[in-house]
């Protein structure tokens, strides 16, 4: 057969990458075209993203990609962080920027939504873990606001790119089900538990499948890039259902990580899990490719890391990730235990100092220098991936042997080794671009060029090469993880 080329825009927190697929029907090719920054911006006491400057690269990176190729690509696929929105008003404006899931405007919201509809009965309807950044409680916080008044259309951010492109306004079912106010029963929206919330619906688009054709380029971006109008294909455009597509497994026997800026631990499972023990463990049911659901876990990730280094830069001291690492690698083990997960360390700002006052709190060692602090972080990370870990088995009452780790976290061979120490389980690493390599798989199950989620999959092994990390001997994680699961209980 001849050779396909796509082109996936993968959004991340940090950055965004644009990253060609050339796919020959039994390897694929990844070719990058264009890497930019992406970050929040801060306005007085409120986060947002720039949507419009990230749009603006992404143009530039279809250009670039498209002329490659003589003017023209297969199809182009976008994916990025689930739970974020953009509203349209009349004429489809953007009413205003959407804001950071980090931005503190929903603390509190939780609890106000479980006064008008029980904590259990909102699970029951949505089988999603509690998250104060949900969509579902960023409207919440905006029940005052005139905007949703004049709202037209509700578009989450992998589907407000699609439409700046093509014009169509769709919201993928992925990245639906991250809102809290999808209903996996039903196979729609939950309008009656935003009807008990006092939110409107009527601004909801159309959902639609993974692999979907959404449409074709607009012509007056066409005109201005100087391509033809090549069509996008919907992958799972939220990023972690993207990664999970290309996890290289050949049987259900294992747990993924998608590790990054979250780390997004779970299994993947043919129907969400409503039980009362999946909400006691406050697990998640999010939309995978082919109407799988990923069971899984949000953990704070190498978000930790990403604000120590920002932290020190501002003080003046700049280290690369790889001299973290290795500072990190050098330092004493298991100095204290921090629980990656606690609420002090979801919003920016200067996390060596928020890491050293949970140790000084909990009693235990406080960290001083860059190599104690990261060593702290990744072995907490380590730690909770165990904690999760049990907690899948024990809802599932089975044994699950490997842990697949996906995404750029797996660079970080440090925490994979932890990975594999902390839960004396064999790590399987790789691959690295796994959201990009989804994403672009997906657009081929779009193109009809392969048949299923199984020969997608049977593509990653055949293009790609992981890495492997046994357990360690004789290190003692097992009176470390106690110490953890005593903070937690």
């Amino acid at each position: 057969m001849s050779t396909r080329t796509m082109l996936a825009f993968d959004l991340g927190a940090e950055s965004g990458r644009g990253i060609l697929g050339h796919f020959d029907g039994e390897h694929l090719r990844l070719e990058e075209k264009h890497r930019f920054a992406n970050g929040p911006v801060q306005i007085l006491d409120r986060l947002y993203w720039n949507p419009l400057s990230l749009f603006s690269e992404m143009k530039q990176g279809l250009g670039l990609a498209a002329k490659a190729r003589g003017g023209t690509l297969d199809s182009v696929g976008i994916d990025t962080w689930g739970v974020d929105f953009a509203l349209l008003g009349p004429g489809d404006a953007l009413l205003d920027n959407p804001r950071n899931y980090r931005d503190p405007r929903t603390d509190g919201l939780l609890e106000e939504a479980f006064s008008l509809v029980p904590r259990e009965e909102i699970f029951a309807q949505t089988g999603i873990q509690f998250m104060k950044f949900n969509t579902l409680y960023q409207l919440l916080a905006m029940r005052s606001s005139p905007l949703l008044d004049q709202a037209h259309t509700l578009l989450l951010m992998g589907d407000l790119f699609n439409f700046f492109f093509t014009g169509a306004k769709v919201c993928e079912f992925s990245n639906a089900t991250t809102t809290q106010f999808y209903n996996p029963s039903t196979g729609d929206w939950a309008r009656t538990l935003l009807d008990r919330v006092g939110l409107p619906h009527h601004f909801l688009p159309e959902i639609i499948e993974p692999a979907t054709h959404i449409g074709h380029l607009t012509g007056a971006i066409s005109e201005e890039l100087g391509i033809r109008p090549v069509p996008f294909i919907a992958p799972a455009t939220h990023d972690t259902g993207s990664a999970v597509a290309a996890v290289p497994a050949e049987d259900a026997d294992y747990a993924y990580i998608s590790s990054g800026t979250w780390s997004l631990m779970g299994t993947e499972i043919n129907a969400p899990v409503l039980s009362e023990n999946a909400l006691v463990h406050n697990f998640t049911n999010e939309g995978g490719v082919g109407r799988t659901y990923r069971f899984l876990k949000n953990i704070m990730g190498l978000w930790l890391v990403q604000e120590c280094r920002r932290q020190w830069e501002r003080e003046g001291r700049s280290y690369s990730y790889a001299e973290l690492t290795e500072l990190a690698a050098r330092a004493p083990a298991f100095t204290a235990v921090i629980n990656a997960d606690d609420e002090r360390f979801i919003t920016p700002g200067d996390m060596p100092a928020r890491i050293r006052a949970y140790c000084r709190e909990t009693g235990q060692t406080v960290p001083e220098d860059p190599g104690a602090i990261v060593r702290l972080a990744l072995e907490a990370l380590a730690l909770k991936y165990r904690y999760i870990l049990d907690a899948l088995e024990g809802l599932f009452e089975r044994r699950l042997e490997r842990i697949h780790i996906v995404g750029g976290g797996i660079q970080n061979q440090l925490l994979c080794q932890f990975t594999a120490d902390a839960t004396q389980r064999l790590v399987v690493a790789g691959p690295v671009e796994a959201t990009a390599i989804g994403n672009l798989m997906v657009q081929a199950l779009g193109l009809g060029e392969v048949g299923s989620l199984d020969e997608a999959r049977q593509v990653v092994r055949n293009s790609f090469e992981p890495a492997y990390y046994a357990p360690t001997p004789g290190q003692d994680w097992d009176a470390v993880y106690e110490r953890l699961c005593t903070q937690l209980a």
